[in-house]
C-alpha cells in the first residue's frame, strides 16, 4: 500500500495515511500510520502521529455510526495535534484542527442523532508543497 510513495522526502507510511483517508479508507489510513507512530510515540512526533491516527479512527467510528466514540476520537486528535505548530511535516495542522472543529460541530448541532458522514462529502486532506 505505500510501495509507491518510497523515496520521497517523508515517510512512506506518511504518505500512504493521506492517500487511504483521502479515500475514505479511514481504517487502513489508521494501520498504515501505526507503522510509522509505534517505534516513535515517544519521539518529537509520537503525539503528532497518533492525533492524525485519532483523526482516522473517528471517521471509522462515523462510518459505523457511532457517533458520539468519534467526537470523542476527534477530541483527542485535537489536544495531540495542537501541540504542533503549522506547518508541520508538511501539514497545514491548524486546517486540520479547523476541520476536527467543523465535524465536532456538526456533531453536537445535531445533538449527536445525524450521522455527517452520510450528509455530506467525505474529509480531505492535503500536504503542503514545501521546499
Amino acid at each position: 500500500m505505500v510501495d509507491t510513495f518510497r523515496g520521497r522526502k517523508l515517510a512512506a507510511q506518511y504518505h500512504g495515511y493521506f492517500d487511504c483517508f483521502n479515500r475514505r479508507e479511514f481504517y487502513a489510513a489508521h494501520d498504515v500510520l501505526e507503522d510509522l507512530w509505534l517505534p516513535d510515540r515517544r519521539g518529537h512526533n509520537g503525539d503528532f502521529y497518533k492525533g492524525l491516527i485519532q483523526l482516522a479512527g473517528a471517521f471509522v467510528h462515523l462510518q459505523k455510526n457511532r457517533l458520539r466514540p468519534a467526537d470523542a476520537l476527534f477530541k483527542l486528535a485535537q489536544v495531540n495535534l495542537e501541540k504542533y505548530p503549522s506547518p508541520h511535516e508538511q501539514l497545514d495542522v491548524q486546517a486540520v484542527l479547523r476541520l476536527i472543529a467543523r465535524w465536532r460541530q456538526s456533531l453536537a448541532a445535531a445533538d449527536f442523532s445525524v450521522n455527517p458522514l452520510t450528509t455530506t462529502h467525505g474529509p480531505q486532506l492535503a500536504l503542503l508543497n514545501l521546499p
